[in-house]
């Protein structure tokens, strides 16, 4: 069982950057990924980043690569998305989501927070 919580969006500017938090209470062990989604109105719910725990690796939405770094602390069991650059297109509702294997879909992420709003101007 695990309850994350998103903080850290906000309105920013084309060009800008906003660091998300996606903070966890709970354990289910070290053996699972976080991810990163985002949704927009009237839109799917699109992959973004995802990070597994035990090792650090990531993957990154093609969209977002080099703009967009997911990094993980394990004292505080958080985990941050550090977006740069941010374009209008970056606009939507952003959501952490944990899951037992490193995936981009989305139905395999058992748990998900309760979204924070990032909305970039031009």
């Amino acid at each position: 069982q695990v309850q994350l919580v998103e903080s850290g969006g906000g309105l920013v500017q084309a060009g800008g950057s906003l660091r998300l938090s996606c903070a966890a209470s709970g354990r289910t062990g070290s053996r699972y990924s976080v991810g990163w989604f985002r949704q927009a109105p009237g839109k799917e719910r699109e992959f973004v980043a995802t990070i597994r725990w035990s090792d650090g690796n990531t993957y990154y939405a093609d969209s977002v690569k080099g703009r967009f770094t997911i990094s993980r602390d394990n004292a505080k069991n958080t985990v941050y998305l550090q977006m740069n650059s941010l374009k209008p297109e970056d606009t939507a509702a952003y959501y952490c989501a944990a899951s037992r294997i490193l995936t981009i879909n989305a139905a395999r992420y058992n748990f998900w927070g309760q979204g924070t709003q990032v909305t970039v101007s031009s």
